[in-house]
């Protein structure tokens, strides 16, 4: 039987009209389950009997088992969640002021190998179906009834570009309408620059956030990998190309590590790298982990950093990462699949 959570509207309403009823019908589904949280054909009372039944026989609710669960000091709660598969994804619901953001999965493991982050260490076991990343919203919508979800970013588990066929479908669904109804603004999709599938999330469909990390192609290759194939430039020509952005910008993430990044001649460089482009700038500082061999900067070099592209009239701002006491920081997840392996 499928899942309800791998159905876009449009392929649902062809469903329904295989069954003998008018595609609006779909419509009334979206709005039960996304909007209404029933997960029950039997209980949708506007919708003829005999399509509940034809329903109930095809398509299935069933989502993630919620087996874990972590609260961190700053009011993030860390989610484990277990799948038919017997494999274990992690999502964090992260609240700051004025809104609640769930930070969602794409895959189990990562073939990307990003030398900083521990996911990258674990491997790419395999994608997540576009119903196990619906599934995580859905799961944590329940469990946390009175925090809405206000954004999502897709910065969790895995590259979402690498799982673009099922992402694309995931974010129809969020997207939608009837469905979970969340503006493109309020979806971020953080990619490590793998500029074929960004060329299918144009403006309008998320927002973008790019991994760069580095200011040089052997720096950023010796973090990165991907880098042979997606080289920096590459990933900054793109950016700098696009058109029909209105007030929107791509935001570039990097990684401040101790001593290997994190100097004014990084900043400096930096500057140089991304002038003449329209950005915004996220400083992270790196969030240690017993798996790899690199520290957190200091806080000192933090802001001399900043204080650097600011002077040059860059969009910029440090992110501090949220559940890093729980092990649900930027580059910490699924810490859990290393420790089995020891």
């Amino acid at each position: 039987m499928d899942s309800f959570f791998n159905y876009t509207l449009e392929r649902l309403e062809t469903v329904v009209e295989n069954l003998g009823t008018k595609s609006y019908r779909a419509e009334q589904l979206f709005q039960w389950v996304y909007q209404r949280g029933v997960l029950d054909f039997y209980a949708m009372e506007n919708l003829p009997k005999a399509l509940r039944s034809a329903l109930a026989q095809e398509l299935s609710f069933e989502m993630p088992e919620v087996s874990e669960i972590v609260h961190s000091e700053d009011g993030s709660v860390k989610f484990g969640l277990l799948l038919n598969s017997g494999h274990l994804v992690e999502t964090v619901l992260m609240p700051e002021k004025g809104r609640n953001t769930l930070c969602v999965s794409t895959q189990i493991g990562c073939k990307m190998a990003c030398q900083f982050c521990v996911t990258g260490h674990i491997g790419f076991v395999r994608d997540l179906s576009t119903a196990e990343i619906i599934g995580q919203v859905m799961s944590v919508k329940r469990y946390a009834r009175n925090k809405r979800i206000t954004n999502i970013v897709f910065m969790g588990m895995g590259e979402p570009l690498d799982n673009l066929e099922n992402l694309m479908t995931a974010l129809a669904i969020i997207q939608e309408r009837f469905g979970l109804d969340f503006s493109y603004r309020r979806v971020t999709v953080s990619t490590v620059g793998l500029v074929d599938g960004l060329r299918s999330i144009a403006p309008r469909k998320a927002q973008i956030a790019i991994s760069l990390n580095a200011t040089n192609e052997v720096a950023r290759t010796e973090l990165m990998p991907i880098n042979r194939i997606y080289p920096l430039r590459d990933i900054v020509d793109y950016v700098r190309g696009l058109k029909n952005m209105g007030r929107q910008r791509v935001t570039f993430e990097y990684v401040l590590i101790k001593g290997i990044n994190d100097s004014p001649k990084d900043a400096q460089a930096l500057s140089e790298l991304l002038a003449g482009v329209r950005c915004k700038i996220n400083l992270i500082p790196y969030n240690a982990s017993p798996h790899t061999r690199f520290q957190t900067p200091e806080d000192e070099a933090v802001k001399a950093f900043h204080d650097i592209l600011l002077k040059r009239h860059f969009t910029v701002l440090v992110r501090e990462s949220h559940a890093k006491d729980i092990a649900g920081g930027c580059g910490q997840l699924g810490m859990k699949y290393l420790e089995e392996k020891r």
